[in-house]
């Protein structure tokens, strides 16, 4: 951990002040400020910045994307960790686990946190709505890691893998041309680690959501989603998914930026994109009527066999007469 000078709280994070009046937010702006430290992308042992005390209110992440690992005998958990999240690495109270863990930290990207010291913690009781919201970004994560638990629980790992991209992508995605980007390189390994599989299992269910086109790798090694979100129109997906303001720093968009038209290269993608899909459904609608002619067919002969087979017992009554 390296770099560290004091910046105001609400110019790195304006969201925490969105509960703050005009004027009380000019003050809470001059008067919140908080140290700043930038983490190299990498393993991280997790200490706590030589400034920080145990009585701190924690680390504030601002820019970037942290893994923290748990790994309890043979099997580890991961949570995905970005802009907002408050770390606290370190209890003031830790009981004796009767499980035994481990926890690795790792940044994905370089990473800068903010020191929410014990004078924040101060200041912060003037300004009760700051400190609403740091709260509602811990009830954040914990709504997080259960819906992650729950995706973990579905049957079937293809599932899980989809569901569990349409849950980052409502943090982290971005919409394209061509679907919903989820700008994370994740490994199949740590894709297992999310969802409770093992690698093997989680790269046959990836080669089959690609054969569907629902979920695709791009050339980046990040994530393209093109069918339709879990429980949502797309419609209504496209207005869920604000534009992002802190990514990966290489995939940073320009908020103010106006909106960019698709290039030709683009657009002709698109349309072979459309024409082959349309393909795709045809020969499957042929498939289909194929098949209800052969059950007709079928279902006629049936049909004339039981008539033949009632003429005959008919008969048979008739000559036992």
């Amino acid at each position: 951990m390296s770099g560290h000078r004091r910046q105001s709280l609400l110019d790195l994070d304006p969201d925490l002040g969105r509960l703050l009046d005009g004027p009380r937010r000019a003050r809470a702006q001059r008067e919140l400020d908080v140290e700043v430290h930038v983490i190299g992308a990498g393993a991280w042992d997790g200490a706590m910045p030589a400034a920080a005390e145990p009585g701190d209110v924690g680390l504030l992440l601002l820019d970037g994307v942290m893994s923290r690992e748990v790994l309890v005998a043979d099997t580890v958990s991961t949570e995905l960790l970005g802009p907002g999240d408050i770390l606290r690495m370190w209890s003031l109270h830790l009981a004796t686990p009767l499980v035994r863990r481990t926890i690795r930290w790792t940044c994905l990207s370089d990473i800068r946190v903010a020191v929410l010291d014990r004078r924040i913690g101060i200041n912060l009781t003037r300004w009760p709505e700051v400190n609403a919201e740091l709260i509602d970004r811990v009830n954040d994560r914990v709504h997080r890691l259960a819906t992650t638990q729950a995706i973990s629980q579905l049957t079937r790992v293809d599932r899980r893998l989809l569901a569990l991209f349409w849950h980052l992508a409502e943090r982290w995605g971005r919409v394209t041309a061509d679907g919903v980007a989820v700008p994370l390189r994740l490994s199949h390994r740590m894709l297992g680690q999310l969802v409770g599989a093992r690698r093997q299992t989680v790269s046959t269910a990836i080669s089959d959501l690609a054969k569907r086109r629902v979920l695709l790798r791009r050339k980046d090694d990040t994530w393209l989603l093109t069918g339709d979100p879990i429980g949502l129109p797309t419609e209504e997906a496209r207005r869920v998914l604000p534009v992002r303001r802190r990514l990966y720093a290489p995939y940073v968009e320009d908020a103010a930026a106006p909106p960019r038209s698709p290039s030709r290269a683009e657009l002709q993608a698109a349309f072979a994109r459309v024409r082959r899909e349309a393909g795709e459904r045809l020969l499957h609608l042929k498939e289909l009527t194929d098949e209800t002619l052969r059950l007709h067919e079928e279902t006629h002969r049936a049909l004339e066999q039981r008539a033949v087979a009632r003429r005959g017992a008919a008969a048979v009554r008739r000559v036992g007469a």
